[in-house]
């Protein structure tokens, strides 16, 4: 028995667009950088395009793909098995061509891009913004978007090309340039100390009015005496009429008489310096607070962006003296 002719009005599968890969690369572009930062919104924020445009991208690229790419929800956007595929196998080729962009802009003469810089909030306001002038004025071609949080945020997925961090363990996934040292210093006014004396020994610390930094559970300080043959260690719980998340608003608080407070030398030093307020307890050290040193961290990649190692190298010239001072009185 034969089979059936087919008619030639038979319904037939609808045919691919041409693939015009020429056409394709800002599509297959924007489909990388939703990958990296998991949002339309954070993609166009990127890219400089609105909303509505990257998701034409995506669908542009789709079409021509003949398959889904991107999954989205009310709430997430994810790549399907095909799109995560496709970044994959594009992604380090991407990476290239930016490289090589950034290469051919630095031989062309004067450094030129936009840089984003995030920075935890105290140390950013005090010791990173005070050098934007005289970089500006170096490089009047490189423009600096500087987010001031103290939230730790991924630096590739939410678009940075530069973290400053005060840490004492870098990410070994990153490369970390240490600008300069920095301590914990326990200080008070003298007005403080005068009406309520000064502690002699880290102990004595429990019946004081302290100023903690504001973290989850009990503030606890932990203490090391210097030079001490088997590095003496001490904790003491401590309580006052404030706790912040913010050593600016501590040291304020310092100055103001309230307590005794545990502050990063880059906020204390200046106060310490002018005799507004006075470290104590110089035989112990404090310990596991704060980081032991200020870094400029970024993403690693066969060659360092110009403008990042630039402002790298600004940034250490500035606080390589770091924020010690002669200590002032009381």
């Amino acid at each position: 028995m034969q089979a059936p002719e087919a008619r030639e009005d038979s319904p037939k599968p609808p045919a691919l667009p041409e693939l015009r890969n020429e056409l394709l690369w800002g599509q297959l572009h924007a489909l990388l950088v939703i990958a990296q930062l998991g949002s339309f919104t954070k993609a166009a924020q990127r890219l400089a395009l609105s909303k509505a445009a990257v998701s034409q991208r995506i669908a542009d690229l789709e079409r021509a793909m003949g398959q889904q790419l991107v999954a989205r929800t009310t709430r997430s956007v994810r790549l399907s098995e095909a799109g995560q595929r496709l970044v994959e196998e594009t992604e380090a080729s991407f990476a290239q061509i930016t490289r090589s962009l950034a290469e051919a802009r630095d031989a062309a003469g004067q450094p030129r891009g936009l840089l984003r810089v995030t920075a935890p909030v105290a140390l950013g306001r005090q010791h990173v913004a005070p050098q934007l002038e005289s970089f500006f004025r170096r490089y009047p071609e490189i423009r600096i978007e500087l987010d001031l949080s103290d939230r730790l945020v991924p630096l590739a997925q939410e678009g940075y090309d530069l973290a400053i961090r005060h840490t004492s363990s870098p990410p070994d996934t990153h490369v970390a340039v240490k600008l300069c040292a920095s301590r914990a210093l326990l200080v008070a006014s003298g007005a403080y100390l005068r009406r309520q004396g000064a502690p002699a020994h880290p102990a004595e610390l429990g019946q004081h009015q302290c100023l903690p930094y504001l973290r989850p559970g009990p503030a606890v300080w932990l203490f090391e005496r210097r030079g001490a043959a088997g590095g003496e260690r001490l904790k003491v719980p401590v309580q006052g009429p404030l706790r912040a998340g913010n050593s600016e608003v501590l040291r304020e608080a310092a100055l103001a008489g309230l307590g005794i407070a545990l502050l990063p030398d880059f906020s204390a030093a200046p106060a310490v310096r002018a005799g507004r307020l006075r470290e104590l307890l110089p035989d112990w050290r404090p310990a596991g607070f704060f980081g032991d040193g200020i870094y400029a961290i970024h993403p690693w990649s066969s060659s360092t962006p110009r403008p990042v190692r630039l402002f790298t190298e600004h940034l250490k010239a500035a606080l390589a003296p770091g924020f010690e001072g002669a200590r002032g009185g009381g």
